[in-house]
Formats: structure tokens, sequence, C-alpha cells
């Protein structure tokens, strides 16, 4: 097959505890990642030059410093294998909002041209690989929901139920650089065991300095808050609720367009334990 189309999930940081920051300047951290059955979706195509080359419906995301062609580059590198191919990104989810966006694109592009180009990497490996694109990555190819350590790589599964999220997203941008560099953000908290869900007591630590810093992300966290209990994904700007049933999320939802801050985008997910880009590749086998 020398064509398909994989999808790269959302995911959401129920919550966020930064635990130190190392000698390199990593900050340590707990959470949990949860996948979304939600996000963009990568095109892979043989062309017949020695090229890859990558396109976007969003043309601004183009060029080669994009995640995507640095995940391509690397793989051509660990493995000296290549092939001409061509990459095209359907961006759905909204910039630099906490979702981890990126981190999926590049964990796709990964999986694919593994496949594609017949690197016979194994998962493993390419974790290892995406690690040194971002700490967000390995979750992404392994792909499942789980309890995170270290930087965000040392990973454990754990069965989460499957509730909806409402996700919303201001209309700001938020540097995960400035916040994580910033003199005021809480660096100390104590690391806690594995609990139950739903993990009493936990928090975002970047939240209250993100929303003293973004008045956006206060003011749909302020309404949101309104409706469940309202948290922000990673350093923002998205941040989300739980719902027990998608009808429930959806009716909050139906209320973003006229209530919620201007300029504010939405969407109602999924949270599954199995990635949806996972899923996928199950399917494409049998094919």
């Amino acid at each position: 097959m020398n064509s398909f189309t994989l999808p790269a999930p959302a995911k959401l940081n129920l919550f966020l505890h930064i635990t130190g920051r190392r000698e390199d300047g990593y900050h340590t951290l707990q959470t949990v990642f949860q996948l979304l059955d939600h996000g963009d979706n990568l095109t892979f195509t043989i062309n017949d030059s020695k090229e890859v080359s990558f396109s976007c419906n969003i043309v601004s995301l183009e060029g080669p410093h994009n995640l995507i062609m640095q995940a391509a580059r690397l793989l051509e590198e660990e493995t000296g294998v290549s092939r001409g191919t061509d990459i095209h990104l359907e961006k759905v989810l909204p910039e630099a909002s906490g979702l981890g966006g990126g981190s999926s694109n590049a964990a796709t592009t990964l999986i694919a041209l593994n496949r594609l180009w017949d690197c016979k990497l194994e998962t493993d490996d390419l974790a290892r690989l995406g690690l040194a694109l971002g700490a967000d990555v390995p979750v992404f190819i392994k792909g499942k929901s789980a309890w995170a350590e270290g930087i965000g790589e040392n990973l454990h599964v754990v069965a989460m139920p499957e509730r909806w999220y409402l996700v919303l997203t201001p209309d700001c941008h938020v540097s995960t650089k400035a916040i994580f560099s910033h003199p005021e953000l809480t660096r100390h908290t104590d690391p806690i065991k594995i609990p139950a869900f739903p993990f009493p007591g936990s928090r975002n630590d970047c939240q209250m300095l993100v929303s003293s810093l973004y008045s956006p992300v206060k003011k749909v966290l302020d309404w949101l808050s309104g409706f469940a209990e309202a948290r922000m994904s990673g350093t923002g700007s998205s941040v989300f609720a739980a719902f027990e049933t998608e009808q429930a999320a959806q009716q909050v939802l139906d209320l973003v367009s006229e209530q919620a801050p201007e300029n504010t985008k939405a969407f109602v997910a999924r949270g599954v334990n199995i990635s949806p880009l996972h899923e996928a590749l199950i399917e494409l086998n049998k094919a």
C-alpha cells in the first residue's frame, strides 16, 4: 500500500504536578495523559522522487522546521532508509493549545514512515526516537492513556473511564517555554503514588500562573467552571471539563457561541484508552 491516511489524536493532561527541575533545565513531573478520539489527520503517499515533501491545509505551518519534517529526517538518520514521500497534514487541533497536536503529528509520522519505508523498528525504538522531538511524543507512539513521570517519558498504562470531554480554546497562544522558565512557576510539588481515579487533590501546577498572565485563559476557565469542574491541559491555552454522557457535554457546547468569551473554539470528544492511531493501524493491517 503506497498511500494511506492516519489520525494524530489529541491528549489532555488530567492533572499536571511539577515535582522538580533537572540540571539540564527540564522539569520532572507527574501527569495522566488521557487520549481523545479527536485530532488531526495525516496522509502519506510514496512519490517518484527521493524527497520528502510536506503540505498542510494551513499554509503557515508548512516548512522544513515543522515537527513532521523533523520526525522524517530523524527516522532517515536512524535507519539510513528513505523513500520519496508526500505528507499532507489536515490540521484540526488549535496550535499551541496544550493538546499535544505537534507531538501527535510527529508520532504518527514516525509510525507511518516506519511502515511505509519498511524500517522494521519496534515501538520502543520509535518511542526513544520520538523523545528527542518532545516529551509528549512517546505516549502517542505507545498509543495508550497513561500515568507519566520523569519528563513525561516514563509511562504506566492506566485504564480510564471513557468519559466525554468538552474542550475550549481561547483566542491566545501560551508559550510553553515562557511558562516553564517563569520564576513564579510552582516547581516542588510532592510526588504522589499512582492513585485511583479520580485523582483526589490533584491540580495543574501551571494553571494559576497561566491564568494570571493570559486573561483569555482565565475567562474561559471561569465560564466553563459554571457547568463543571474546569481545568487547563498542559501549559494551555486549552481548558476542559468532563461529563458522563455525550449529551451533557453537547448541551454546554451548544452554549459556547452565544455565552462563552468571544472567539472561543470548542469541541466535544470521548476519552479513550487505546489511541485512534493504533485502532487505524489494526484496520490498515487487515487491508
